[in-house]
C-alpha cells in the first residue's frame, strides 16, 4: 500500500527549511499599534503565498480593534498565552484562549473586544499580504 503524496510547493517557492527563533525572528510593523508582531520568515520562503507570525500584547488591549474583515482565503490563530475576545457578524462570540486555535474565512466581518494582559498568539495568513477593511458593526446584531 503507497502512502499519499503531499503537495509540494514549486521549488522556486521554498529553497529549504525556513528556521526562527525568538532571537531571530525580527518585530514587524503589523496591523495595529497595540500589538507586537515578530516575522517567522515564512512569507519571504513563499514568495508571499502564505504569511506566519506571533502576535503579542503585554499590556492587554487598550480598546477594541473595531470592525473589520480581512481581504484573504482564510487568516487561522493558534493562541500561545493568555485569551482574546472576538465577536463575528453572525452574533457568534468567542474567547480564544491558550491551546485552542480558530479559522476566520476571507471575507468575515469580526472584532476583537479584549485580551488578557499577557497575550501570544501565532497567525497564519493565506496570502501572506492580507489586507484590513473597517466596517461598520452589522446592524443586525443586538446593541446596534
Amino acid at each position: 500500500m503507497n502512502a499519499p503524496t503531499a503537495p509540494v510547493l514549486p521549488a522556486a517557492s521554498v529553497a529549504g527549511p525556513v528556521h526562527a527563533t525568538p532571537a531571530s525572528a525580527p518585530e514587524v510593523p503589523g496591523r495595529r499599534a497595540f500589538f507586537r508582531y515578530r516575522d517567522l520568515g515564512v512569507a519571504a520562503a513563499t514568495g508571499g503565498r502564505v504569511r506566519a507570525q506571533v502576535m503579542s500584547a503585554s499590556q492587554g488591549l487598550s480598546e477594541p480593534t473595531g470592525w473589520h474583515y480581512h481581504v484573504c482565503e482564510a487568516q487561522f490563530v493558534y493562541g500561545l498565552k493568555g485569551w482574546v475576545d472576538l465577536e463575528f457578524e453572525d452574533g457568534q462570540r468567542i474567547r480564544l484562549s491558550a491551546g485552542e486555535s480558530l479559522l476566520i474565512p476571507g471575507g468575515v466581518r469580526h472584532n476583537e473586544t479584549a485580551t488578557s494582559a499577557e497575550f501570544e498568539l501565532l497567525e497564519v495568513c493565506l496570502p501572506a499580504d492580507m489586507g484590513t477593511v473597517p466596517c461598520e458593526r452589522p446592524a443586525h446584531l443586538p446593541g446596534a
